[in-house]
C-alpha cells in the first residue's frame, strides 16, 4: 500500500442528514481516500483533530451512471468512514482544521 499524509487520507466530511443524526452516538462521517485503510484514517483523524478514536468502519460506495440530456454521465465512486469517538469528545465541523 502507498503511504499517504496524514492530510491527504481524508478529503473532506460528510454532512447529511444521516450523518448528522449519529452525531448523538459520538460518530463522524468523512469522506476518505479509496486506498487508504483503517490504521492510516486513525492516525490522521487523532493527529488532525486532537481525540481519541474508538473504532472505524468503511465503506466504499460504487459509481453510478445517469441519463443527462439523452447523454450517459458517471458518478464516481468513494470510500467513507463511520469514525466512532470517546466518549465527551467531539469535532466540530464548522471551524475547519
Amino acid at each position: 500500500m502507498k503511504k499517504f499524509h496524514h492530510l491527504d487520507t481524508i478529503i473532506s466530511p460528510v454532512v447529511t442528514e444521516k450523518s448528522t443524526s449519529l452525531s448523538e452516538f459520538n460518530k463522524i462521517v468523512f469522506k476518505v481516500h479509496g486506498g487508504s485503510n483503517k490504521a492510516s484514517i486513525k492516525k490522521s483523524i487523532e493527529k488532525i483533530f486532537k481525540v481519541n478514536v474508538i473504532k472505524i468502519n468503511t465503506i466504499k460506495l460504487k459509481g453510478k451512471t445517469k441519463m443527462v440530456k439523452n447523454k450517459k454521465s458517471t458518478i464516481p465512486g468513494y470510500k467513507k468512514a463511520i469514525v466512532t469517538l470517546k466518549k465527551g469528545q467531539s469535532i466540530d465541523l464548522a471551524t475547519g482544521v
